[in-house]
């Protein structure tokens, strides 16, 4: 198996995009391996300023870790921009997040997801949202 040098992030900056943004983190730490944070942006100005806000956020999360880690915000259809950035960047992996489902909707990962895992040219993680579940009081 080959080192994994670079891990290419997708982040919505949305609540469903965390788990996979500490994932990569994690993995990015303990690999040692430069961390590329990407996100996608087909929007206004302030819709990009706010993703470029987003994604340092991430990045320095991330440096902060002990992560080598930049940001980056890609411009096109999410699917696309990733596969793109990850091919550009040389990713060895592309960690992505998944929206979370009801019970039939479990069945299928998101479009955006779907899209990276059919049409990357490196593995793909998907990792869903995950739930911290409070515990009883005594």
């Amino acid at each position: 198996m080959s080192r994994i040098e670079t891990i290419l992030l997708a982040t919505d900056a949305s609540r469903a995009s965390h788990a996979a943004e500490e994932q990569a983190i994690e993995l990015a730490a303990r690999l040692g391996s430069r961390l590329i944070v990407v996100s996608a942006c087909s929007g206004s100005p302030e819709v990009r300023s706010a993703r470029v806000l987003a994604v340092e956020r991430v990045a320095q999360r991330a440096r902060a870790a002990g992560a080598n880690a930049a940001g980056m915000t890609w411009d096109g259809d999410a699917g696309e921009a990733i596969v793109e950035a990850a091919a550009a960047e040389h990713a060895d992996l592309i960690v992505v997040g998944t929206h979370e489902r009801g019970a039939v909707g479990r069945l299928f990962l998101g479009s955006v997801s779907d899209h990276v895992v059919r049409h990357a040219g490196c593995p793909v993680m998907v990792v869903r949202p995950t739930h911290v579940l409070s515990s009883p009081s005594s």
